[in-house]
């Protein structure tokens, strides 16, 4: 049985696609894994990638893609896969996403991924309830291709869930162990927010047995608010928290929050006036 507790990629002895139960979809995502040398731009401290290495995938096999994309969706859509493997609180197939082992746009033909999902959706009929999403960490929305693929992706009930976990540099550096800059990562989500219905995602937790400082969610808050006086048009926050291990060094350092303190974070940014949802 998929447990929300275990989103591995190989379960299925497939390259690029895996299925999972979502604690933020609320049933079964169709997993498309591009980054298969477990190469990512970024590494957060909360990954639950093994042997995570930083780079970039090399090309997708869009044939490959398509067999295997084309193969699994007939088990979920006509086969007995729901009935064999998913609790039956969670029957249903939500979405296609594309996630994985790293930053899915990177990938050099990402935009040719994006075809071969349109192209199985339609060939299958797929609901046209069934999105299709992103899930990213914005950093490379500024490349031609990648917006492209974004824009591609809205013509197939697409969303993009854009990663901002911290709103400072140094958060961003101690949680993504990246060096975002501000002013990129609001471009950036504001061409993914014109192109596409565009979710900001954020994970939070302790580190050290303490909650993220008031520094930085005051930091966070701000943010928005400014999003907002910009008239970014982002859909809203997907909050959540931990659930699975990391296998990132600093694993023993990390421990959810507790449920009270989510919830009062997220009745902050609800006074705002912006949609949360909240995973914990």
């Amino acid at each position: 049985m998929l447990s929300t507790r275990d989103h591995n990629r190989f379960q299925e002895g497939y390259q690029y696609v895996y299925p999972v139960v979502s604690r933020r979809a609320g049933g079964v995502s169709l997993g498309i894994n591009l980054n298969t040398n477990n190469a990512c731009n970024w590494r957060c401290i909360y990954c639950q990638v093994p042997d995570l290495v930083r780079g970039a995938p090399p090309s997708v096999d869009v044939d490959a893609l398509k067999q295997e994309l084309s193969v699994f969706l007939n088990q979920i859509l006509i086969g007995s896969y729901l009935q064999d493997c998913v609790p039956e609180e969670q029957r249903r197939l939500n979405d296609i996403a594309f996630s994985g082992n790293g930053e899915p746009t990177s990938a050099p033909n990402f935009v040719e991924a994006v075809d071969v999902v349109k192209s199985v959706r339609a060939q299958l009929g797929v609901p046209e309830a069934v999105k299709t999403v992103l899930i990213t960490n914005g950093s490379l929305i500024h490349r031609k291709n990648v917006i492209l693929g974004i824009e591609k992706l809205a013509d197939i009930n697409g969303e993009v869930w854009f990663k901002i976990d911290r709103a400072t540099p140094d958060g961003i550096r101690s949680i993504n162990d990246t060096r975002a800059n501000k002013s990129r990562m609001v471009s950036n989500l504001n061409a993914a927010s014109r192109a596409c219905p565009t979710w900001i995602q954020t994970c939070l937790f302790k580190v050290d047995g303490m909650n993220p400082s008031g520094a930085e969610l005051d930091a966070y808050v701000d943010l928005i608010q400014e999003l907002q006086t910009r008239d970014i048009p982002f859909k809203g926050i997907l909050l959540y928290g931990l659930a699975r291990q990391s296998f990132q060094p600093e694993a023993a350092r990390l421990a959810p929050v507790e449920s009270a303190w989510f919830e009062g974070f997220s009745g902050r940014l609800r006074e705002l006036g912006v949609t949360v949802k909240l995973s914990i």
